[in-house]
């Protein structure tokens, strides 16, 4: 027989996307970058024929690296290699890890992630604020927001403060605080040094509690960081949220706002934020504002963004007056 030549992962690639059919090789496609898409067209293009035995042993490589990643998303790393070690021997697993360890990247606390936000809670509670911060920023937002709200007024700011400041943490600490999680919760897990913290993961995590914690996190960094309070309530709300106020909310917003600000700002924004603030105009004011607009002309990006964030202010402004309401977590925000 003769020996099979070898062939790189990009012919790999070109193989089994003909091997699986123009339908779903198209599908595909759509998630690939236009040099991907090229890449792949190009060996597809060069591959005059592909033998059975060539076929074959891509569609299995892919169903087991597929296995592979299907068990480290259930339970990490180490569940992983013990089920493909069953599967397929202690020889073929490894080779499969080594493979995907090169390309796949597994959080921390990736175990965490799948677990009750309660049973966090009570491991968390008695932990150091420092502790917790790091925890909450490798948990989804959704779930840190549960946590945070559930924990005493008077460490919620201290933790989302610390959230705000962290820049990075040691491997060995993840790995010391990953381990002590792990036996409480009696799970599986492995760590990086993803570096985590940082003032995007406070607001992702503030966007998702109810307004009355929201408020006290921030009423409290107002007092010990003005600075990062002000940063942290930039980026709460951006102007495309404009598509979470209802109507006599927009109409109030429009009356409040430069109109030449309005116009910058929509000017590159989606059509289904246009449609929303056309839709509570006028129909004069509508012909006015994409007159406008169009004549507009070239802008700077910077002038827009400082137009949006000009928006943003009054926006805030007319919620923390209670004169319209930003929906978002929590029963605070349920109108009856």
């Amino acid at each position: 027989m003769q020996k099979a030549r070898k062939i790189s992962g990009r012919q790999k690639a070109a193989i089994l996307l003909i091997s699986l059919g123009h339908e779903v090789a198209a599908k595909i496609y759509q998630q690939l970058t236009p040099e991907e898409v090229e890449q792949l067209t190009f060996e597809i293009a060069n591959l005059s024929k592909v033998d059975l035995e060539q076929r074959e042993s891509v569609l299995k490589e892919f169903r087991d690296i597929a296995m592979a990643k299907e068990y480290i998303t259930t339970g990490g790393i180490s569940f992983a290699r013990e089920a493909l070690e069953k599967a397929l021997g202690a020889e073929q697993a490894e080779s499969i890890l080594q493979k995907l360890t090169a390309s796949l990247q597994v959080r921390p606390f990736h175990f965490a992630r799948k677990a009750d936000p309660n049973q966090l809670l009570s491991f968390l509670q008695d932990e150091h604020p420092q502790t917790m911060a790091l925890v909450l920023t490798y948990l989804e937002p959704a779930q840190a927001s549960l946590i945070i709200s559930a924990l005493p007024h008077n460490l919620q700011a201290d933790v989302a403060r610390r959230i705000a400041l962290m820049s990075g943490t040691s491997p060995d600490v993840i790995a010391n605080v990953e381990e002590v999680l792990e036996e409480k919760l009696s799970t599986m897990a492995s760590f990086d040094s993803t570096q985590t913290g940082g003032v995007d993961a406070v607001v992702k995590i503030l966007n998702g509690v109810d307004r009355s914690t929201e408020k006290a996190i921030l009423e409290t960094l107002e007092l010990e960081n003005p600075e990062l309070a002000d940063e942290i309530k930039r980026k709460m709300f951006v102007f495309e949220d404009i598509v979470l106020l209802d109507g006599r909310s927009i109409q109030r917003v429009i009356r409040d706002v430069d109109p030449k600000d309005l116009q910058l700002a929509l000017k590159v924004s989606s059509e289904e934020v246009q449609n929303i603030v056309f839709e509570n105009m006028s129909k004069r004011m509508v012909e006015t504002f994409k007159e406008d607009m169009e004549f507009m002309g070239p802008v700077r990006l910077r002038d827009v963004e400082d137009a949006q964030q000009r928006i943003v202010g009054v926006i805030r402004r007319l919620e923390e007056s209670g004169e319209i309401i930003v929906a978002r977590g929590g029963g605070d925000d349920i109108i009856v």
